[in-house]
């Protein structure tokens, strides 16, 4: 049952009176429900669905957690071995565990629910994995070749551990049955569900006993419901909104980097971006920290390259910053044969330099950047058409080849270990949220040697070695790192950003006396 508090502020936006009108009222006498309200959808039972939403309200969990530094920590798994030759890895089951359905963790159960996830999409294909079993105690994954990162694809939400009741005779998940500190006890795809604390619990018990979990995808309306105290948690806050919840005496702003970047990614493989010049020109047109101070309210967060100090073995200090240079832009364009049209617009052979711009919603912010980058590209004689569409409209132009621009965020720490990603968006032709039509020997021989090598100084090489290439070659133009931001209510006391955003942290929380 979720909660339905009266509001506290007239509100005028009709989104949120849909959203909390049907929920049922609740008496005096029942204990207080930690309302959090997100953008992400559910979608369904399946983890490599929604996963990342049972994940972050601690209803589910998985073999491996990870710390701060997004290094591999037990979690259901509480120690682990690889092989010499790193084909076999071996990880020893947490004893005394129990799933929602009181039956008992095993080796066995988390064996089955890994052979699953292995048959959806997910990140485990990436593994190459050969085999899942159990033997006694461990659950042993046969790899068909070595592959480093396998913990932190351990620790990712598609590998949640349900019981094996959670699944039917073909693997379909039919409920969600997990080992968390919350137990689920309504499921309403795709708005909302609510939980409530685990007593079988096999780690300390939260304080906070009853929790809920609304979707509400505009930025606007999150941040409407922050205010009228329709939601102790609120994640996600677009930048024009910032400023306003922060003088806010009901409520606690918090920011902090995440390893996610905007992104501006043109098809390399034809059109006007194929030549590396182009670009780069597009690049040096880019006021980054005009976009970061104006559009995002986060000066400082201009992307001078992919990744951002706060993700170090990634971010090379020695590289030459991206730069803010509209005269070379022009020189760099004119030297590919583009030459101002009347009206100022680029011309080559008769036909103008326009590209379509394809971006989404679901981030607020993303479409007023693409307006700030329509405007500065103008100004080099770049003519902009910005699309905002479905998130799926990036996929669908990618796979058929169409796409000229995307502007998107993409967060490289989903899985703990940026290189799964780096991996699954550029490696060998890329992905659908990867560089389109880009191929490089170098930054792929780069990323072989990271995987092959157990020297620590040899695999930091690499990584820069790697990252050395997308800045020379601009696949993928960063444009700003983001922060995340969460609006939490005095109320309660203890919240934080988890930096890999794996859960909202609602286990360490506690109403404020």
């Amino acid at each position: 049952m979720l909660s339905s508090r009266p509001l506290r502020t007239a509100l005028t936006a009709a989104a949120v009176a849909t959203l909390v009108a049907f929920l049922p009222p609740l008496s005096i006498a029942e204990e207080r429900v930690f309302d959090v309200v997100g953008p992400f959808e559910i979608g369904g039972l399946d983890p490599s669905i929604s996963g990342l939403v049972f994940q972050r309200m601690q209803i589910a969990e998985t073999l491996l957690d990870v710390d701060a530094q997004g290094r591999p920590v037990p979690g259901l798994a509480e120690r682990w071995t690889e092989s010499a030759d790193g084909r076999t890895w071996r990880l020893a089951i947490r004893q005394g565990v129990k799933f929602h359905d009181d039956s008992e963790l095993t080796a066995a159960a988390a064996a089955a629910a890994l052979n699953v996830a292995r048959g959806k999409p997910g990140v485990l294909k990436q593994a190459g994995i050969a085999s899942v079993t159990a033997s006694g105690n461990e659950v042993v994954i046969q790899l068909e070749k070595p592959f480093k990162p396998l913990l932190a694809l351990l620790a990712h939400s598609s590998t949640n551990i349900l019981a094996p009741s959670a699944y039917d005779a073909d693997g379909k998940v039919q409920k969600i049955l997990g080992t968390g500190p919350y137990r689920l006890t309504l499921l309403e795809p795709p708005q909302r569900l609510a939980a409530e604390r685990f007593a079988g619990y096999w780690g300390a018990q939260p304080q906070i006993a009853r929790t809920s979990y609304l979707a509400a995808g505009r930025g606007e309306t999150r941040t409407l419901m922050a205010e009228s105290g329709d939601a102790e948690l609120v994640f996600q806050i677009d930048p024009p909104s910032i400023a306003r919840l922060k003088r806010s005496s009901s409520l606690k702003v918090l920011i902090e980097p995440i390893p996610r970047v905007v992104l501006l990614t043109p098809n390399s493989g034809a059109g006007a971006t194929a030549p590396v010049e182009v670009r780069q020109a597009l690049s040096l047109a880019i006021q980054r920290e005009g976009v970061a101070a104006a559009v995002l309210r986060a000066p400082g967060t201009g992307a001078t390259q992919l990744f951002a100090r706060n993700v170090p073995a990634w971010h090379d200090p020695q590289l030459v910053p991206l730069a803010y240079d509209p005269a070379a832009a022009r020189a760099l364009l004119a030297k590919q044969g583009w030459t101002p049209g009347a009206d100022g617009i680029l011309e080559k052979e008769g036909k103008p330099l326009k590209l379509k711009l394809l971006t989404y919603s679901d981030r607020p912010e993303l479409p007023l950047i693409a307006t700030a980058l329509q405007a500065q590209l103008r100004e080099v004689g770049v003519d902009v058409e910005v699309a905002v569409e479905n998130s799926s409209a990036i996929p669908a132009a990618y796979k058929d080849g169409t796409l000229q621009l995307a502007l998107y965020g993409r967060n490289f720490a989903l899985v703990p270990d940026p290189l799964v990603t780096l991996l699954n968006d550029f490696a060998k032709g890329g992905a659908e949220w990867g560089p389109l039509g880009w191929k490089n020997a170098a930054f792929d021989q780069a990323l072989d040697a990271l995987l092959a090598s157990d020297d620590p100084a040899e695999q930091q090489r690499q990584r820069y070695a790697a990252m050395a290439q997308v800045q020379q070659e601009l696949p993928v133009i960063p444009v700003a790192w983001y922060r995340q931001t969460l609006a939490v209510s005095d109320a309660v006391e203890g919240a934080s950003i988890d930096p890999f955003e794996r859960t909202f942290g609602l286990s360490k929380m506690r109403w404020a006396q």
